[in-house]
């Protein structure tokens, strides 16, 4: 009797190998060659990875559901260039740019919450590590149409601020939250589209270009933006300034900021004037180097408001510049200047205007130096007033 239950215990051990063996060993699923009838394409997106590790072929099958999305944006990005361009002019302000590679990983890494690795398979031949990922089309549009819902009411209560105030600032930084808004709505729209099956979207009561507009009009009617440099290198270092805040997209006047005559808003206000105000100093410096001649530069501005001479924001900048003559290295240095003083300011004021940065609690530290009542130049502790 218990030589008979050993053997039947033996026999259903072997069985459990074989059973164990042929489940490591499961024929090549359908999905590897691109279809399943487990998961119908008309009720799933998917996305297949191969690597030579599980995790590496997950990335992969999660990749390769981000792409169809990713090219989708690209598609429809048209329609929003009007946006993307005027943020992407002043490459300096990286901090607030919204280009369409991180509109793109904005709505995508959303979407994507949706993928789950449906299925995983590893070929006995070769140990390829086959992954399924993919996402059920009918809940991931339930959440996105969601996410635009909210995005709807959001923007709808930007635009109703803008109208029904009388603040400038406050109905510029409405307009702009309302467009960017709309712009990663738009960008969930063509994500839906792609996970609908029937390739449909919900369009939206607004349009980019139109908004983008609105904006550029009432901030070229009620804005007015004045420039103003003293010291050295003056015209060249002035007209740097205003390239750099045009290219932000904000209206700079060549009439003095307060001037009698300044024009009247399109609602017969007065439009808000700012001032950027500031000097800027080239100094030859006395090195001990046989080869290159050396100039230092210095730069200190201010914005504020005209009328009550309050400061909104303020930029110090200096460097060393040098060269192979007196000339190239002034030449040089104003170029340097130029650049990181424009970029500076045009960050700073837009940064302002538009609500994405704080009012300064303390002014920056001067950069160029003080002159003393016998005229020697001794370090700036504070900024000196303009």
């Amino acid at each position: 009797m218990l030589k008979s239950r050993t053997v039947l215990i033996i026999v259903l051990v072997a069985m459990n190998g074989v059973l164990v063996g042929c489940a490591g060993h499961r024929a090549q699923p359908a999905w590897v060659e691109g279809t399943s009838r487990d998961y119908p394409a008309d009720q799933y997106l998917l996305g297949v990875g191969q690597a030579d590790s599980r995790p590496a072929a997950e990335e992969r099958a999660y990749g390769a559901v981000a792409r169809v999305f990713t090219a989708k944006i690209e598609a429809e990005s048209k329609d929003w260039e009007s946006f993307l361009l005027l943020e992407a002019k002043g490459q300096a302000n990286t901090e607030r740019r919204l280009t369409l590679d991180q509109l793109t990983r904005v709505s995508t890494d959303k979407v994507l919450e949706s993928v789950r690795i449906l299925d995983a398979w590893v070929n006995p031949a070769n140990k390829q590590h086959h992954v399924l990922a993919g996402m059920h089309r009918a809940q991931a549009t339930t959440a996105l149409a969601e996410r635009m819902t909210e995005l709807d009411r959001t923007i709808e209560t930007d635009l109703a601020e803008s109208r029904h105030t009388a603040d400038t600032l406050v109905t510029i930084r409405s307009l702009r939250r309302a467009i960017k808004n709309l712009v990663l709505r738009e960008a969930y729209n063509a994500d839906l589209r792609v996970i609908r099956a029937s390739g449909q979207g919900t369009p939206s009561r607004h349009r980019v270009p139109e908004l983008t507009g609105t904006l550029e009009q009432f901030m070229a009617a009620h804005l007015l933006v004045g420039v103003e440099v003293l010291g050295d290198q003056i015209e060249p270092v002035r007209r740097a300034v205003i390239e750099g805040l045009v290219r932000e997209g904000l209206p700079v006047t060549a009439r003095p900021a307060g001037a009698e005559g300044s024009a009247a808003g399109r609602d017969g206000g007065k439009p808000l004037e700012l001032l950027v105000k500031g000097t800027v100093r080239l100094f030859d410096v006395d090195v001990p180097d046989p080869r290159f001649r050396y100039v230092r530069w210095c730069s200190d501005f201010v914005i504020l408001e005209p009328g009550t001479q309050h400061v909104v924001g303020a930029v110090s900048r200096g460097g060393r510049e040098g060269h192979l003559t007196q000339g190239e290295a002034t030449a040089k240095a104003v170029r340097v200047m130029q650049q990181e003083v424009s970029s500076e300011l045009a960050r700073t004021l837009a940064g302002y205007v538009y609500g994405d940065a704080d009012q300064p609690a303390n002014l920056p530290p001067a950069a160029c130096p003080q002159q003393s009542t016998r005229g020697e130049e001794t370090p700036a502790v504070h900024k000196p007033p303009l």
